[in-house]
């Protein structure tokens, strides 16, 4: 099998069109090529009115090895990578105890299949709730202002990836092709066929509730336990040994093997690890504001005369200004079609997210406008982040009115430093509602500062961007851990045998896909881990 890559079509090409090109760059017959199969489908939009798709196809053609030596100058062909998954260890029988894992987002629920397929039969507890009833709590939020601290955007199963666009591509570094595997399980459980091939694949937070479930049932079918409203109070650990967990009712669970998947706003679990000991530190993340424009101004901006094209969608953007203080301000988490959301875990604060369908035809776009920090912005050790991040969070609760709604500001107002009293044309979607105020004591003074200098530099990338009547709605807090876990090689924290930190929570990922794949491997390091000891304690 070969890789082409790099085939380029217009924007109303046929279906035809695909094989022919593979012909003419093979400069093959047609009976030579025997089959033709799209691994990537992207769009190079940077002229908006000349947008041209462009292919990676895996090729099966008679005598592959000739046709390498003859185009051995074309950068564009090579072998095909074999994107299989392969299981590292099956469990033994008799195994002296369960593996168990802490969370039931992305990281955590990869984890756990992956475990279960290999025969450990893991236990997963989770503080939430399942995903239906944790559907239904984080409406009580944004319909009602009723917040369930254990049930909302941010804990329940799915994690708060559920309540999300459902993005599931990442840029990290993957040799292996896991992510092809995580996207095989997603598919396998009602997910589109889609997000294999097309170079942004979203799902959208219905179609992720379904497919968490179907995720959960095979599981369980595999031997897997799934416990819900278990939260982890407390963790045994025994000269730098794990050796259990302890819920908050009470129940000790043995175990020397804790995949710890707990998400970037478990604020009471991380206290609980540095209590225990267990070696963290600060790490840099963003705060900001929620920006909202028309989607259809983000359409014609980014596709010209190919706006609406149903092979497009609703166009995206993903912009970065270097600001004049040293800050750097970009865009993130951006949704388009889609709508803010209130993703506040703890009372008397609020926090931001943003959302989209899969259909993604809500009226607005929506992205992070945020400014990175580091933790010399918030000195005083490993769990300061989570101190300098209540704080502002409970600074827009104040400003919103303390009833959950959340504060804006017009663009045009913010830019020239005045109150918002009105909306202009463009309504905001941020539930239970949006009280106009002025964003300019929401962050620090540097973070407003940045924010003024980058919104009109990137109205010189996409014109409309610094639309007077565009909303700002804050605050977005929970952009990635403030903390780190530290982990060694062996995937284990480096001061706590048996702890397997993974995923966002622990700083090692961030996003569906990325968080997904660190739990396939924090898994498998744990089943050879589990594997290695029972084999020593056979031998003994």
């Amino acid at each position: 099998m070969l890789r082409l890559t790099e085939i380029r079509l217009p924007i109303d090409h046929q279906p035809g069109d695909i094989r022919a090109a593979v012909l003419k760059r093979l400069d093959i017959a047609e009976d030579d090529l025997k089959d033709c199969t799209v691994v990537r489908r992207g769009y190079d939009a940077r002229k908006a009115n000349a947008i041209v798709f462009v292919y990676t196809l895996d090729v099966e053609a008679a005598n592959e090895a000739q046709l390498l030596k003859r185009h051995q100058d074309d950068r564009h062909l090579a072998v095909a990578p074999d994107m299989r998954y392969r299981f590292v260890a099956h469990a033994p029988e008799r195994l002296a105890s369960r593996p168990v894992i802490i969370g039931m987002g992305p990281c955590g629920f990869m984890a756990g299949l992956v475990l279960a397929q290999m025969g450990f039969r893991p236990i997963i507890l989770e503080r939430g709730k399942a995903v239906r009833e944790r559907t239904k709590d984080t409406w009580g939020l944004w319909r009602q202002g009723r917040l369930d601290p254990e049930s909302n955007v941010q804990f329940g199963e799915g994690g708060a990836g559920t309540f999300s666009d459902g993005k599931l591509y990442s840029q990290i570094k993957d040799p292996r092709h896991l992510g092809r595997k995580v996207l095989e399980e997603f598919v396998a459980a009602g997910a589109p066929d889609e997000i294999l091939f097309v170079s942004k694949p979203h799902i959208g937070t219905f179609r992720l509730v379904s497919m968490v479930e179907k995720i959960r049932a095979e599981i369980e079918a595999l031997g897997g336990e799934i416990r819900f409203q278990s939260r982890v109070e407390d963790i045994i650990v025994d000269n730098g040994q794990l050796r259990g967990v302890i819920l908050a009712d009470g129940e000790r669970i043995e175990t020397n093997h804790v995949i710890l998947a707990v998400g970037h706003s478990a604020r009471d679990t991380f206290q609980v690890l540095y209590d225990r000991g267990i070696y963290m530190e600060a790490k840099p993340f963003s705060i900001g504001f929620r920006i909202e424009h028309p989607q259809s101004l983000i359409d014609r901006c980014r596709f010209g005369k190919n706006a609406g094209n149903p092979l497009l969608g609703a166009a995206d953007y993903r912009l970065v200004h270097h600001c004049k203080n040293g800050r750097s301000v970009y865009s993130f988490c951006m949704c388009p079609g889609g709508t803010v959301v209130a993703a506040a875990s703890e009372p008397g604060r609020v926090v931001t997210n943003g959302m989209s369908q899969y259909s993604r035809n809500e009226r607005n776009a929506n992205a992070g406008i945020v400014v990175g920090i580091t933790p010399q912005d918030f000195p005083g050790g490993p769990l300061a982040g989570i101190a300098f991040q209540r704080h502002w969070e409970e600074r827009a609760f104040d400003l919103g009115g303390r009833n959950y709604e959340a504060p804006g500001q017009l663009v045009g107002d913010f830019l020239a430093g005045k109150p918002s009293t009105a909306f202009g044309s463009v309504l905001p979607s941020y539930k239970p509602g949006v009280h106009l105020t002025d964003l300019s004591s929401a962050l620090p003074d540097y973070a407003i500062e940045a924010i003024r200098e980058a919104i009109p530099a990137f109205d010189k990338q996409i014109k409309g961007f610094a639309m007077p009547d565009a909303v700002l709605t804050g605050v977005e807090t929970r952009t990635s851990s403030p903390l780190r876990i530290k982990r060694g090689d062996d995937y284990q924290s480096i001061n706590t045998r048996g702890l397997y930190p993974a995923g966002e929570g622990a700083g090692y990922a961030g996003g569906i896909l990325s968080a997904a794949v660190d739990g396939i491997e924090v898994a498998e390091a744990l089943a050879l881990s589990m594997v290695a000891q029972h084999e020593q304690r056979v031998a003994q």
